[in-house]
């Protein structure tokens, strides 16, 4: 799947924020750790400004940023030919973010998804405007036999199911999850003791409360 073949798939932008946030609200309860895990949510990135992330540790990320004007979304997989690393020259690959409208363009710059020499540090970009219909990117040309990465790193999202985040978290962290206590905080449910203890005994409800709060999960807390 390619960054054409995902914005396809994508949903509607409150849908998506949704699901971002239950991502990262479910590895926060998961983990037990206070600062994010594999996914995050920042609800105060800027004024008015949500971004979700992605981290895997090992080189692959990604970061969607819900702003008044719409939303902006790149990601990078560290083995892809199509890494602005790849070659001599430090340089997005062609296309990538040529069409980006003027009012994501300073995304594209951001301190925080930019690294060497100020470049995005990105292999897959998309879009959509409040006012758009649908997702977009820009004109790039996936070579033959290669990959941009969008596949593997928006795949929990693309999905959009909470048997689809169940399948990669007891992947991810080795045990077995209730399906019924995913598909509460998939929802955006109130949190419940029962699906605390169910997803990690060893937080308390003040906590849990506290720690999903910070992400603005609806709520905040547990009932």
């Amino acid at each position: 799947m390619s960054v054409h073949d995902l914005i396809r798939v994508l949903p509607d932008i409150p849908t998506l924020r949704a699901r971002c946030r239950a991502m990262a609200a479910l590895e926060l309860l998961i983990g037990g750790n206070a600062q994010g895990g594999y996914f995050s949510y920042v609800p105060a990135w800027g004024p008015g400004e949500e971004v979700a992330l992605m981290d895997n540790g090992s080189g692959d990320e990604y970061a969607i940023a819900f702003t008044p004007d719409g939303v902006f979304a790149r990601g990078f997989d560290h083995e892809s030919p199509m890494s602005p690393w790849g070659d001599e020259e430090t340089a997005l690959w062609p296309g990538l973010v040529d069409t980006v409208p003027e009012v994501f363009r300073p995304w594209v710059t951001e301190p925080a998804f930019c690294v060497e020499e100020g470049v995005l540090q990105a292999t897959a970009v998309f879009w959509r405007e409040t006012s758009d219909t649908a997702w977009r990117a820009g004109p790039v040309e996936v070579p033959a036999g290669a990959d941009d990465g969008a596949g593997h790193l928006f795949a929990v999202l693309a999905a959009g199911t909470p048997e689809a985040y169940r399948a990669f978290a007891e992947d991810y962290y080795e045990t077995t999850l209730d399906p019924a206590a995913i598909d509460h905080v998939w929802n955006l449910r109130p949190l419940t003791p029962t699906v605390l203890k169910a997803l990690n005994p060893n937080l308390t409800p003040a906590r849990a409360a506290a720690v999903v709060g910070r992400i603005g999960y609806p709520g905040g807390g547990t009932t």
